[in-house]
C-alpha cells in the first residue's frame, strides 16, 4: 500500500532542482521562526540552494532568538549576548516542508531546524526544537499526536504602511457589521479570501474552509489537521501568506489576540488527539461523563486541564493576550472542560475515531510550535501519572465563579511558568530560564510605555 500523497506544492529535492533548471523557480525562502512565531531567515537564489543549501545548510545571526518586537538585542540571555559576540546559529533545512509559495512569483520556501554552529547540535530554546521534543516523547510511547490550529483574524482596507503611519487607529474594517456565517458580509471580501484558500493549498496547506467571524472584519480560515510537527509548519506558512497577499492588495490583516476593547478576540483554538499504528488512541469504551474515551483520553485531557497555569505564557503570550479573556466573549475565562460547549477552556468534540480534545485557550497571537508543545507535554504528563480530569461541567462554564480563572496577565503567567516543576521537567531548566527572561522583558517594556488609553484618561482630568 501507499501512503497518502503530498499535498499539492509540496516540492521534493528533486523537483526543486528540475524547477530550477527550468527557471520556473528562481527564488527560495529560508526561514525559521522567532519567539514570536514571526518567519525570519534569507532569500537564496534557487541554484544556490539546490547546490549548497539544501544539503549543507546555512546560518544566522543568534540575536534572532533573544531579539524582541523591534530587533533590538535584548541582554541578560545565556544564549546570546554581547560577551559572546552575537555568533552565528546553523540553520538545517527540513527538506520534507520545502513547497511553493505560491504568493510570490517563482518561489520556493523551506523551514528550517535550529543547531548549534559548531558541533550542529539543536538550539534548545528554538521553538520547532522545543516542539521535536515533545514529539519524540510520544513516539518513545508508540504516539502520535495530530493537531489542527484554527486561526480567527481581521481583515481592513487600510494599508499597513497607512496603518502605521496612523498610529493604527481609524482603520478601515473590511466589513461593517457583524458577519459571523453571515455569505453576503462574506462575498465582499473574497478578492482577499478567495485568493489565499488558493494560494495556500498550492503551498502545501491543504484548506478546509473559510467564514465571517464575530467581530466587525473578523474571519476564520481553516487547514486541514495534520501531524502536530506539520500543522506548526502550515500555521506559519498561513500567517506568512495571508499577511503578504493583504500588503499586496494596499490591505491589512492582523492577528493580535484582541484588536479593539469593543471588538470580539482572535483565537487559536487547537484540536488535538493521539494516535496509536494508524488509530486514534482516543476511542475507547470507557464512560467519563458524556464521553465514551480511552483511559489514554481520560489522563491526556486531565494533563491538559491541569497545566494550564503552567504553561499560559506559551499559549498567550503577550500583554495583549490576556484582554481576550472577558465572560460571553466566545473566549474562555475559566479552566474547565464540557462536550461541544463554547464556554469552556476545554472543548472535548468529536466520537469514536474523531474525538479530539479542543482547547479554545489559545490567541491567534501563539506561536503555534509553542502552544502545541505546551499542550502536548501537558497531556503526556497527564498520560504519565494518570491524572485524573474534574468532572465535565455541564451549564455556562461564565457563571461558574468557583471555577478556577485563567492567569489574568502576562505577569501573573510569566511568573507560574518560571516556578512550575512540570515546565522544568518538560521542557528544561534552560528552555524556562530562557523564555522566563523574553516573557519578562515583554512585560517590563509594556510596563514602561505610555499609552493612549493613559493620556486620554489623565492629560486634562488628574
Amino acid at each position: 500500500m501507499t501512503g497518502p500523497a503530498a499535498p499539492e506544492g509540496m516540492l521534493t529535492l528533486d523537483a526543486m532542482r528540475q524547477a530550477a533548471a527550468a527557471d520556473e523557480i528562481d527564488t527560495v525562502i529560508v526561514g525559521f521562526t522567532d519567539h514570536y512565531g514571526r518567519l525570519v531567515g534569507k532569500r537564496y537564489d534557487a541554484g544556490m540552494f539546490v547546490d549548497e543549501v539544501a544539503t549543507h545548510g546555512t546560518h544566522g545571526c543568534d540575536y534572532l532568538l533573544t531579539t524582541d518586537m523591534e530587533m533590538e538585542p535584548v541582554p541578560g540571555y545565556e544564549l546570546a549576548n554581547w560577551e559572546l559576540g552575537y555568533g552565528d546559529v546553523h540553520l538545517v533545512p527540513d527538506l520534507p516542508t520545502l513547497r511553493r509559495a505560491d504568493w510570490l512569483d517563482r518561489t520556493a520556501l523551506v523551514l528550517c531546524d535550529v543547531a548549534d554552529s559548531g558541533d550542529h547540535t539543536p538550539v534548545q530554546a528554538a521553538p520547532r526544537t522545543i516542539l521535536r521534543r515533545q514529539v519524540d516523547a510520544a513516539a518513545a510511547l508508540g504516539l502520535t499526536s495530530m493537531a489542527a490550529t484554527e486561526l480567527e483574524y481581521y481583515l481592513y482596507r487600510t494599508s499597513y504602511r497607512d496603518a502605521a503611519a496612523s498610529g493604527y487607529g481609524q482603520l478601515e474594517a473590511a466589513g461593517w457589521y457583524l458577519e459571523d456565517y453571515h455569505l453576503l458580509q462574506g462575498a465582499r471580501t473574497e478578492d482577499f479570501t478567495a485568493a489565499v484558500r488558493r494560494h495556500l493549498r498550492r503551498s502545501g496547506v491543504p484548506v478546509e474552509s473559510s467564514k465571517g467571524e464575530w467581530g466587525v472584519g473578523q474571519h476564520e480560515l481553516n487547514v486541514r489537521y495534520a501531524d502536530v510537527l506539520a500543522m506548526a509548519d502550515r500555521h506559519v506558512v498561513y500567517k506568512q501568506c495571508l499577511k503578504e497577499c493583504a500588503d499586496r492588495l494596499g490591505a491589512s490583516v492582523t492577528f493580535m489576540a484582541k484588536v479593539a476593547t469593543e471588538q470580539a478576540g482572535s483565537s487559536c483554538h487547537v484540536h488535538m488527539s493521539l494516535w496509536r499504528d494508524g488509530v486514534n488512541a482516543f476511542a475507547g469504551d470507557t464512560d467519563l461523563g458524556p464521553v465514551t474515551c480511552s483511559e489514554e483520553f481520560r489522563w491526556f485531557l486531565g494533563g491538559v486541564l491541569a497545566h494550564v497555569p503552567d504553561v499560559m505564557v506559551f499559549l498567550a503570550p503577550t500583554v495583549n493576550s490576556y484582554k481576550r479573556y472577558v465572560d460571553g466573549s466566545w473566549a474562555p475565562t475559566r479552566i474547565a472542560w464540557s462536550y461541544d460547549n463554547r464556554t469552556a477552556g476545554v472543548r472535548v468534540v468529536g466520537r469514536g475515531p474523531s474525538l479530539r480534545v479542543e482547547c479554545r485557550i489559545p490567541g491567534a497571537d501563539c506561536n503555534p510550535y509553542l502552544a502545541l508543545a505546551a499542550l502536548l507535554a501537558s497531556g503526556l504528563d497527564g498520560i504519565a501519572n494518570r491524572t485524573e480530569p474534574p468532572d465535565c461541567f455541564e451549564g455556562d462554564v461564565y457563571a461558574a465563579r468557583h471555577l478556577p480563572h485563567v492567569p489574568r496577565s502576562l505577569a501573573e503567567a510569566t511568573e507560574l511558568f518560571a516556578a512550575s516543576p512540570f515546565a522544568k521537567s518538560a521542557f528544561g531548566q534552560p528552555v524556562v530560564d530562557h523564555y522566563t527572561h523574553f516573557f519578562r522583558t515583554e512585560w517590563e517594556a509594556y510596563s514602561s510605555a505610555v499609552s493612549d488609553w493613559e493620556r486620554r484618561r489623565y492629560f486634562e482630568r488628574i
